[in-house]
């Protein structure tokens, strides 16, 4: 028996039970509702999405076709959006999940206005947005069950079990969301106190930065200084402290590492040994050897191989880190951090290069053979110009003519019909699949997709609608393509929960409902 049917069954008993009081109730009614609300609480959410995410990583590790995908979000109806989008096109959820990013909640959320990605939106910004997509997850849900009843109401007999089987075997818009905690908003203390408000939203997975958190940098940008391990691992056990305070056993942590671009650190590390995790953390640094004669006033000195040696400091008193060292910090970092509680890796690169990816985590999976990442196929990265220019030295490489092309210009338009730019496009198509094989990335995501499209959208119908197009510029632009496409927002008195509404008014009211969705809705046009 469905659980339709079992909850139809459920609340007649109890309405029987309760005798006339209850007589206008209708029990299929308010199964119906309950259907339309399978998730009851944030933690409903992030329970079921994490036992997803962890089916997920298992079918990975047998097989590297089965990588998953997300792109951003800075808006509940923009996740919401492309889950409908994705249940059209693929008829499925599988392997697809939403990110949040904290760079859009910084430049799109925040009540200061926009801000650069350095952790000075508000704390509890991240928490309402996952609060927010799940929302309007939810309510996708509820507005398509709510088109399967109709349909079911107005079948014919012979067409109500199949109805009835796209009801039982609904599939839910309810995907997992990896959310990003920046470097924590603080100390350990405040990690744990952020991730609690999270979870409790609705997240079952929380990436986590070894940036220092009030020096926090975008990935992408200079300036990123990161901390020793000892302060990264304990904010780690903070998180996974807070998952299993709310009883989400399986909920994931991501690990991310931006040492591969920060060359500063603004704390020398604890250490009580040679060799230790804060010796090696120390091994790092750029150093030049003193003597008590030597040193200056307020110098720090540390003893590295019997000598002593003076870390260089800035005018900002930050230290900095050897040149060339950036690959090797990441490889510790990750194998660290996997060792202590850890379920995924971030590596935040300057290019998508799959051989750079692949060549650390080669040296990850000497010691922890099943690593996984989750990598940023970021729009920080010209990826026109980044893969124009690998064919271009893999050409000259295999010693190809590429007299014709100039290297530095390899973005410009006169070379798009080139064979170069054809391998070019290929290898950016297939770069998922090919990562996921070679370089053990078990999950690709476009960190600010919508911010982009949202901007190019936006900038073609102004150029129409304000010039000489007109109304045309939105009919044929938007609304005509939206009506071709089978797009549902076209119909967007729907979208926004009319019919769920005239539902709910017809269960409470019966005849005497006030219905919107009448004769003379013009959503009757579409």
């Amino acid at each position: 028996m469905s659980q339709y049917q079992t909850d139809i069954d459920s609340i007649a008993s109890l309405k029987d039970k309760e005798g006339s009081a209850w007589n206008a109730i209708n029990p299929e009614s308010a199964a119906r509702m309950r259907a339309q609300n399978r998730f009851k609480t944030g933690l409903d959410i992030a329970r079921y999405t994490a036992g997803i995410m962890r089916r997920d990583m298992a079918a990975y590790d047998a097989d590297p076709s089965k990588y998953t995908q997300s792109l951003g979000c800075w808006h509940g109806f923009i996740g919401q959006q492309k889950l409908i989008s994705i249940k059209k096109h693929f008829n499925s959820t599988d392997r697809r999940y939403l990110y949040l990013s904290g760079w859009m909640i910084a430049a799109l959320r925040s009540e200061f206005g926009p801000l650069p990605d350095q952790s000075m939106h508000e704390k509890t910004a991240v928490a309402d947005l996952i609060r927010e997509l799940y929302t309007f997850l939810r309510q996708a849900d509820a507005r398509e069950l709510g088109g399967l009843f109709r349909q079911l109401d107005a079948a014919k007999a012979e067409e109500r079990a199949a109805i009835q089987d796209k009801i039982d075997n609904f599939v839910t818009h309810v995907v997992p969301i990896i959310a990003d905690i920046d470097a924590g908003f603080g100390n350990a203390e405040a990690t744990y106190l952020m991730a609690k408000q999270m979870i409790e939203a609705g997240a079952c997975c929380i990436q986590i930065e070894n940036q220092v958190s009030d020096e926090k940098q975008c990935g992408h940008q200079d300036g990123k200084v990161t901390v020793p391990h000892e302060d990264f691992l304990a904010k780690i056990r903070a998180v996974r402290y807070a998952f299993l305070e709310l009883g989400v056993d399986d909920g994931l942590i991501v690990a991310r590492t931006d040492s591969l671009g920060a060359g500063l650190t603004k704390q020398i590390a604890f250490t009580r040994e040679p060799g230790d995790l804060g010796d090696q953390y120390n091994s790092f640094l750029d150093v030049e050897e003193v003597t008590l004669d030597t040193m200056g006033n307020g110098d720090v000195v540390l003893k590295q191989d019997g000598k002593l040696v003076r870390p260089k400091r800035l005018p900002s008193n930050l230290f900095q880190f050897r040149q060339g060292t950036g690959e090797a910090r990441c490889v510790l970092d990750c194998i660290t951090s996997l060792q202590n509680g850890a379920d995924l890796l971030w590596i935040e690169t300057e290019k998508p290069h799959i051989a750079q990816i692949g060549g650390m985590v080669k040296e990850i999976r000497k010691v922890i053979p099943n690593a996984k990442l989750v990598y940023n196929n970021s729009p920080s990265f010209n990826w026109t110009l980044n893969f124009r220019q690998q064919v271009y030295d893999a050409m000259k490489a295999e010693g190809a003519d590429v007299s014709a092309y100039d290297r530095t210009q390899l973005m410009s338009a006169e070379y798009d019909e080139t064979e170069l730019a054809r391998q070019a496009d290929e290898r950016i198509r297939t770069f998922q699949a090919d990562s996921a094989r070679e370089a053990g990335i078990f999950h690709h995501l476009i960190t600010l997709p919508t911010y982009h499209t949202a901007a190019l959208s936006t900038d073609n119908l102004a150029k129409e609608y304000f010039g000489e197009q007109g109304m045309l510029g939105y009919v044929a632009g938007v609304q005509r393509k939206e009506i071709r496409q089978g797009i549902a927002c076209v119909k967007h008195q729907n979208m926004s929960g009319s019919d769920i509404g005239d539902d709910h008014k017809d269960y409470f009211s019966g005849e005497a409902a006030l219905k919107a969705g009448g004769a003379h809705n013009t959503m009757n046009q579409f």
